[in-house]
C-alpha cells in the first residue's frame, strides 16, 4: 500500500481543520493590508526627510574658549520661526558649550551665525539640531526662569 491511500492513525493528529471561507481570507488580506499601509505612513512621517535640515558653513576659534560657528539652515516651512541647538567639542570629543540659537521667520535658507562659550578649549563647533517648537524665552527675548 502506498503512503498516498494510507491515511493517517486514528486520534494522533486530532482533528482535521475546517478550511477557511473565501470571505475569511479577504477580510485577513484586507485587514493585513490597512495594517501595512499605517505602519509605512508613520514609518514615513517620523523617519522621512527632515522639515529642518542644516549645514557647517565655518567655524573660528575665539578668545576665552569662545567659537563662532556659521551655520545654514533650510527649513520645510520657512514662515515659522525655528530654533536651533549648537555646540562646541573639545580635542577629547566631549562637549565644551551648548546653546539654542532663534532662527527667525524668512527665506526658506538662511545663513545664521552665534558665538557659543565653552568649559574648555574649543576644537570644532556644530548643529545637534533643530526644532519649529521655539520656547517662549527665545522668541520674547525673556531670559529662562528657575
Amino acid at each position: 500500500m502506498s503512503t498516498a491511500t494510507r491515511g493517517l492513525p486514528e486520534g494522533r493528529y486530532g482533528k482535521a481543520k475546517a478550511p477557511r471561507s473565501r470571505r475569511t481570507v479577504v477580510v485577513l488580506t484586507a485587514c493585513g493590508l490597512a495594517l501595512g499601509a499605517v505602519v509605512a505612513w508613520l514609518a514615513y512621517t517620523n523617519l522621512g526627510s527632515a522639515p529642518i535640515e542644516t549645514e557647517r558653513a565655518a567655524f573660528e576659534n575665539l578668545p576665552d574658549n569662545r567659537m563662532r560657528l556659521t551655520f545654514e539652515v533650510t527649513r520645510a516651512t520657512p514662515e515659522q520661526p525655528a530654533v536651533c541647538v549648537v555646540r562646541t567639542r573639545g580635542i577629547d570629543g566631549n562637549e565644551g558649550g551648548r546653546k539654542e540659537v532663534l532662527v527667525p521667520a524668512g527665506p526658506e535658507v538662511s545663513r545664521v551665525s552665534t558665538v557659543i562659550r565653552s568649559t574648555s578649549e574649543p576644537v570644532t563647533a556644530d548643529v545637534f539640531g533643530c526644532s519649529y517648537q521655539v520656547p517662549a524665552y527665545l522668541s520674547t527675548g525673556q531670559p529662562p526662569t528657575g
